[in-house]
C-alpha cells in the first residue's frame, strides 16, 4: 500500500497536538479525557507507567478490531499516528510543563484540553488513522452500527470517567465531562465537515 505524504503529515500533526494537550493540560490539571487517553492517564496515576507506553500497547490491541473492519489503510495510518503520539509525548515530557498552575483553572483546562484532543484526534481520523484505542473502537463501531462517532465516544468516555473517580476528585469530573463531550463533538464535526 502506498503512503500519501499529505495524510502522513496530517496524522503526525494530529498526534503532536494530542501529545501536547495530554502532557501540558490534562496530566497537570486533573481534568482528564475519557477513552484510551483517559485510561492512559489513569494507569499513569496508579502504576506510574508513561502514556508513551500505555497508549501504544492499548492501540496495538484495539487495532486488530479496526484492521478487520476498516482495512489496511486504517492500520497503516494508525501505526504512524500511534508511533507519532508516543514519540512526541516522550519528547515533550522531558521538559517542564508550560502551564504548571492550570489545575487552578479547571474550566480553562477543560476547554483547552478538549480543543487539543478534538482537533488532534479529528485530524488523525480524517486521514483514516487512529491515535488511541478509543478512536479505533469508535471508528469500527460507528461503521458496524451506523452510528455517529460522537455517540460511541460519549459511551466510552463516560466509562473511563467513572473509573477516574478513583483518583480525580468528584468536582473535577464535572470539568472532565465538559472535556469529553466537547472533544467528541469536535471530532464529529471534523469528520462530517472536512471529509466531504
Amino acid at each position: 500500500m502506498k503512503l500519501h505524504w499529505k495524510l502522513v503529515g496530517i496524522v503526525l500533526l494530529g498526534s503532536a497536538i494530542q501529545a501536547f494537550g495530554i502532557y501540558h493540560i490534562h496530566s497537570q490539571s486533573f481534568v482528564t479525557e475519557g477513552g484510551g487517553l483517559g485510561l492512559s492517564l489513569l494507569l499513569q496515576y496508579w502504576f506510574a507507567i508513561s502514556p508513551a507506553i500505555t497508549t501504544f500497547v492499548l492501540n496495538v490491541v484495539c487495532y486488530s478490531l479496526g484492521a478487520k473492519i476498516l482495512g489496511k489503510h486504517f492500520v497503516l495510518y494508525s501505526l504512524i499516528s500511534t508511533a507519532g503520539f508516543s514519540a512526541f509525548y516522550a519528547i515533550i515530557e522531558q521538559f517542564p510543563p508550560l502551564f504548571p498552575n492550570i489545575a487552578q483553572h479547571p474550566f480553562i483546562a477543560a476547554i483547552s484540553g478538549a480543543l487539543c484532543i478534538g482537533i488532534g484526534a479529528g485530524l488523525c481520523i480524517l486521514a483514516g488513522g487512529a491515535t488511541s484505542s478509543d478512536d479505533a473502537i469508535a471508528m469500527s463501531l460507528s461503521k458496524i452500527f451506523n452510528l455517529k462517532i460522537q455517540i460511541i465516544y460519549l459511551v466510552s468516555d463516560l466509562t473511563v470517567l467513572l473509573l477516574s473517580l478513583t483518583y480525580i476528585p468528584f468536582t473535577r469530573i464535572f470539568y472532565s465531562l465538559i472535556t469529553v463531550i466537547l472533544s467528541g463533538q469536535i471530532i464529529g464535526i471534523i469528520q462530517d465537515k472536512l471529509s466531504k
